[in-house]
């Protein structure tokens, strides 16, 4: 059995910014599109995509979505690098791995980016107090499992806001629109798995 340790590569912010450049680049060029054919697909601008590849702007995690929604890729692409296929045995840090990924109030550590073999993605969210995030929905058959692992949070699940607790867990479809907010004077911490049905997410 190989086991293999993943570095703390995305920990550092200017990692962040140059990782989410280079991919959009790659994902743009695998797909021969002009920044005016990805706007045209993700929703978000010209000027901002622009910026985001040179590393000029930092967008929001709504913004991240939409890119990843018209690239019919997962979020995870944007946070950390591909998993390596051969391993069998990987240990993942959050505390190495934890990063604020865009401007939003929310702090994001990829825990299992996507890996089409297992068709999820795992991610720890951390979100500062006060932080308000409404989503637009995803791909179809999408579904997101949020597991609270501190604080308390709350969720948007068919308008209407649904308090979550430590230790409190939900499983909805995230192929409509949802969101999700913190009140509380304390971050809360969650565990969030996204799960791509077959057809839904490409890397």
């Amino acid at each position: 059995m190989t086991e293999h340790k993943e570095s703390p590569t995305d920990s550092d912010p200017q990692d962040v910014v140059r990782h989410l450049a280079g991919q959009l680049k790659a994902l743009r060029s695998s797909r021969g599109w002009s920044l005016d054919a990805t706007a045209l697909a993700t929703g978000v601008s010209k000027a901002m995509l622009g910026q985001i590849e040179r590393g000029e702007s930092s967008p929001t995690i709504a913004t991240l979505w939409k890119i990843a929604k018209g690239f019919a890729c997962p979020l995870s692409v944007f946070l950390s690098s591909a998993p390596q296929p051969s391993t069998e045995l990987v240990f993942r840090s959050a505390t190495e791995l934890r990063a604020k990924p865009a401007r939003d109030d929310m702090l994001v550590a990829p825990l299992f980016p996507y890996d089409p073999r297992f068709a999820f993605e795992l991610l720890e969210l951390s979100l500062l107090p006060g932080y308000v995030r409404h989503s637009d929905a995803h791909a179809t058959g999408v579904t997101e499992h949020v597991i609270v692992l501190s604080g308390e949070m709350e969720v948007l699940i068919d308008d209407t806001w649904h308090r979550l607790g430590k230790g409190d867990a939900v499983r909805f479809a995230a192929d409509r629109p949802h969101g999700y907010r913190n009140l509380s004077k304390a971050s809360a911490v969650c565990h969030n798995l996204i799960h791509y049905p077959a057809g839904t997410a490409t890397e």
